[in-house]
């Protein structure tokens, strides 16, 4: 009853902050706080891994729309940035020069981070059973590269069976009722 009555009536709000441990591919910490927007949310948050030896930290700063399309993805390494911005139709350019690879996506996807599978659960709303494509403009943790990703979601209640092809990758995530990952299998469980 609990779960019918948060789906009907849409997420609940999130936590002021919330906290991941990176397990399995990597070990490291990802800590993102929330902000309402008038139309949006802004997600502030940064990891750090160490992952087949070597280390990173990637700081982010994600805007969202009142529809859940990335608008603006500010993303930090070590040695560079990178900006992307959307104009909520699936058209992005990436440090100021569009990129047409990236035609279609609606949300950032963050190789280092667990909060941006947040975004196309918000923004799909799928009832259970549904599935939908969910392309996303990927950006890795080590190089900061900008790729496709292609994404698939199927709704079950308050997890959803998630593939990503391109890595030969399934499994199915865990939320919270604000629609946040709890467990995300062989990546990272929420700590906070």
């Amino acid at each position: 009853m609990r779960f019918w009555k948060a789906r009907r009536m849409g997420f609940s709000a999130f936590p002021a902050t919330a906290a991941w441990r990176h397990q399995g591919l990597r070990d490291g910490f990802e800590v993102v706080h929330f902000h309402r927007l008038g139309d949006g949310w802004r997600f502030t948050g940064c990891t750090t891994a160490v992952e087949e030896g070597q280390t990173w930290i990637v700081g982010y700063t994600i805007t969202v729309d009142a529809k859940w399309a990335t608008r603006r993805a500010e993303v930090r390494g070590h040695s560079a940035t990178r900006v992307l911005e959307a104009d909520g139709a699936g058209r992005w350019t990436v440090d100021g020069a569009y990129v047409p690879e990236l035609d279609g996506c609606l949300d950032v996807d963050l190789e280092s981070s667990a909060v941006t599978n947040t975004l196309p659960v918000h923004r799909l709303a799928l009832a259970d059973g549904a599935t939908a494509e969910a392309p996303a403009a990927y950006v890795r943790a080590r190089d900061l590269g900008v790729t496709t990703l292609a994404q698939t979601y199927r709704a079950d209640g308050l997890s959803y069976d998630y593939r990503a092809p391109a890595f030969d990758f399934e499994c199915r995530l865990s939320y919270d009722e604000s629609g946040l990952v709890l467990d995300y299998p062989g990546i990272a469980v929420r700590a906070a």
